[in-house]
């Protein structure tokens, strides 16, 4: 048999890889971003994975794999070309893996050479990550299984290896996506409202690193700005000398030495701290070595600060870093991309967002129940952008039903592999363990042992909803808000998700129908304006009931939910960067605020207007734009006609705000029912089983029951979780003449109707979402009909009321009536 020379066998190769990646092309996906054109398979994810331990010497594994969805449980492929085609590190079902398939199991294989110059190390195989379950073969040798979808895992591979020529690597990964109860953040198998398209698969980089026999394993560097130290805890293979070198840029700043397995307080005499406005970063070098050789070298860095909790000069809870009070605004951050899903096509895709939160004046990002490839963090760390990170959480929808002991097993597993795992960065300063209370469980144990695990940082039990009054924070949702919790003494209250306005811009959408957001706008102006009203909320709130914290929803759009700061595809930042930065560092004249919260009145009204940065306030009631030459607001405003309100403020540099427009209208209450009817405790109700996205026209569908019932309670009504509507009708009991505000909390759709006059209108699909109205009414009974309808995941009605000398109350009993 006659060989083939080396060289002519390197041309075949080359040919072959440059044919096969001329074949390569992504799927048609509904939506793609401007990076995806820098990927092919020759050029896939080339940047070192790892940047907190770095080695010279790397093989990246990224590139077109072979690939089938044969059955999990079938032979191992071993020797055989798989069916398909698919660019590693993306999921399968993206557009960049070139497949675009939903897929439960997959095989992957591919074969790699090792360059002569590393066969006498050991050699380490890397994952990222891979969703979920991975078995891997290497020339038939198995190792695993490791199960998690977010954390990166090794195999020492030396073993399995031949002595030369090519290796084979084959890749097991079953994914249960959401029909099983591990961690799984927003992916579903079918996609819709705040849950998207699933990953499946490896998607993040796979790499080959030889290393000696004795290496270094792992590394924990934490801060102590206290003491001017930085600690350092080295892990190796075997026993061995550590040196901790500190560079400020060329010069040493600090030098330590000590034993692997023990850790190392390295000086930094007058440290320079890392914040936000000056993310300073330490070089880190460390040698491992036994008897004067050196026999590992990684590269790493820190930033020098603290987080901690204080008291403001109320004494209500704060954030502090660096011991300074800092105010923590910034988007939920979801890390998906409409080309490449969970993986951004690019690193400068991945480095993108975090640039444009920064120039959008933010501090602070939350990413939401995703961990991501550690780039990500190492842009946060050196751009200066502080992180609130979530734990991902096990599907909501299923959660009660799939949930065991090994599934909290799992779950907990993968809550220290996370912290574990990010510790080392300096951009982290919060874990969340729960958000929502989707899958919650054990959370006082669990919000103990994330804090045991990491004093250094702050834990929130839970982001939204099921606070159990433990960890660092107290934190709500509000949409589109905003509020705070009630301040405390020992804990920082936080808004964790607020805003959610929906902006649609076709072309830059995933769908052309079906978009949707908390709340929806027509235009980037009518955008840019409300949310600067939101923020001024917020500000409002820091300065009033002691605010920490504000996360506004969202990023960027997600597939179907259009509530992003920027499209899905990243091509339209939907507000002004200066504009937008300049309101949420508040630097702009404060608004002025009217005091009064009703629109409506019966004689004459009073209308009080204050700012909350004293600013000269003027106004008009003629319809014409405020100026500096309108009349100054001195006193509260007489009326005694329905007005149009216009009022500006002015700062101190000609700056002014922008134009508050309120309009106050006299009306007559409305009349009471005539005092003969015969009426009885309790309302009317019909009940309605269907799917909607809008209350429909329920007179003209046929309920599933109907009766009385004493109060508005659904859960005694309703037959089913998901997918029902109810309508209620009777009478309202009004104690006294006058105007009154009501409240509806609704999720999905409500609308509430007294005297035939719509009161509030909460329409549509959302979560746990609240609006106001008002109305004139005399003292009497009330005709009125509350709409309702639930479309999937939580139901939610509650109604609640306060008028002339009543305080806000949920509608009682007592005050429901019907013929």
């Amino acid at each position: 048999m006659h060989r083939l020379p080396v060289r002519i066998l390197c041309v075949i190769f080359f040919l072959y890889s440059i044919t096969a990646a001329a074949e390569w092309k992504p799927a048609d996906g509904p939506l793609k971003t401007r990076w995806s054109r820098d990927v092919g398979p020759n050029r896939v994810l080339p940047d070192y994975p790892r940047p907190q331990m770095v080695r010279h010497d790397w093989m990246n594994l990224n590139g077109l794999w072979q690939f089938d969805t044969t059955a999990a449980d079938a032979a191992v492929p071993e020797g055989k070309t798989l069916a398909g085609e698919i660019l590693v590190p993306f999921p399968i079902e993206s557009s960049l893996s070139g497949v675009m398939k939903p897929a439960d199991h997959i095989w992957y294989r591919r074969t790699f050479k090792i360059p002569s110059y590393w066969m006498n190390r050991r050699m380490l195989l890397h994952f990222g990550a891979v969703d979920w379950e991975t078995t891997v073969y290497v020339n038939g040798e198995a190792f695993g299984p490791h199960t998690g979808g977010y954390d990166g895992f090794t195999f020492d591979i030396t073993n399995a290896l031949k002595p030369d020529g090519e290796q084979e690597l084959i890749v097991k990964v079953v994914d249960p996506t959401d029909s099983g109860a591990q961690p799984v953040g927003k992916q579903v198998r079918h996609p819709q409202g705040i849950f998207y398209t699933s990953t499946t698969g490896i998607w993040q980089t796979v790499w080959l690193e030889p290393v000696d026999s004795l290496h270094i394993t792992t590394l924990r560097m934490t801060p102590d700005i206290d003491n001017a130290l930085l600690h350092v805890a080295v892990e190796a293979a075997q026993p061995g000398q550590v040196k901790v070198t500190v560079l400020d840029g060329r010069r040493v700043a600090g030098e330590a030495r000590g034993e692997a397995g023990k850790g190392i307080s390295d000086p930094i005499p007058v440290p320079k701290l890392w914040t936000p406005e000056d993310p300073f970063l330490y070089t880190i070098n460390i040698t491992l070595s036994t008897d004067g050789k050196q026999r590992d070298v990684v590269t790493s860095y820190a930033g020098m600060r603290k987080v901690s909790l204080g008291k403001d000069a109320k004494g209500r809870g704060t954030i502090l870093l660096n011991d300074k009070q800092v105010f923590l605004l910034g988007p939920l951050d979801q890390g998906f991309w409409p080309d490449g899903l969970y993986r951004a096509p690019t690193d400068k895709a991945l480095k993108y967002d975090i640039e444009m939160e920064k120039k959008l004046g933010f501090n602070m990002v939350r990413k939401h129940v995703k961990v991501e490839p550690e780039r990500w963090y190492y842009w946060c760390d050196k751009l200066g952008l502080l992180v609130w990170q979530d734990m991902p959480s096990p599907n909501p929808d299923n959660f009660k039903n799939a949930r065991t002991p090994e599934s909290d097993r799992q779950f907990e597993i993968e809550l220290e592999r996370m912290v574990k795992g990010l510790y080392n960065h300096p951009s982290i300063m919060m874990w969340v363990v729960f958000n929502e209370g989707w899958g919650q469980f054990d959370t006082e144990r669990l919000t103990k042992k994330v804090k045991d695990m990491d004093p250094s940082r702050l834990v929130n039990n839970a982001s939204g909803w099921a606070d159990f009054k433990v960890g660092d924070v107290a934190d709500i949702h509000s949409y589109p808000g905003p509020e705070s919790p009630s301040p405390e003494t020992q804990r920082a209250a936080v808004l964790g998700e607020f805003g959610g306005l929906g902006l649609p811009l076709p072309p830059h959408t995933w769908t052309a129908a079906r978009n949707w957001g908390y709340q929806n706008l027509k235009t980037t102006e009518d955008l840019g304006l409300r949310y600067a009203e939101l923020l001024e909320g917020v500000h409002q709130l820091a300065a009033d009931s002691g605010l920490c914290a504000a996360v506004y929803t969202q990023t960027t759009d997600v597939e179907t939910e259009v509530n992003g700061l920027m499209t899905y595809d990243r091509e339209v930042t939907k507000l002004n960067p200066s504009l937008a930065s300049a309101v949420n560092h508040d630097k702009l004249p404060s608004p002025p605020r009217v005091l009064t919260p009703y629109r409506l009145f019966i004689d004459t009204t009073s209308i009080p207007l204050v700012t909350r940065k004293h600013e000269e306030i003027r106004y008009t009631i003629d319809g014409s734009e405020p100026g500096r030459g309108s009349i100054l607001y001195q006193n509260p405003i007489k009326l005694a006609k329905t007005t149009a309100l216009k009022a500006k403020s002015f700062g101190d540099r000609g700056q002014s705000s922008r134009v508050v427009e309120a309009t106050f209208t006299r009306t007559e209450p409305h009349p009471a029912a005539p005092g003969g009817k015969s009426l009885t405790r309790g309302v009317q109700y019909r009940y309605y089983e269907g799917t909607w996205r809008m209350l429909p026209d329920f007179a003209a569908l046929t309920p599933k029951s109907s009766g009385t019932t004493d109060s508005l309670v659904i859960g005694r009504i309703k037959a089913s979780e998901d997918h029902f509507g109810i309508v209620y009708n009777g009478y309202l009991r009004i104690p006294r003449d006058g105007v009154y505000r009501f409240f509806l909390l609704s999720d999905d759709g409500s609308r509430l109707v007294i005297d035939r006059d719509t009161v509030v209108n909460n329409d549509g699909t959302h979560w746990p979402t609240e609006k106001r109205g008002e109305i004139a009414l005399k003292a009497g009974d009330h005709p009125f009909t509350l709409s309702y309808f639930e479309d999937f995941l939580g139901d939610v009605l509650e109604l609640s009321y306060e008028g002339p000398g009543i305080a806000r109350q949920p509608i009682s009993p007592d005050q429901l009536f019907h013929e």
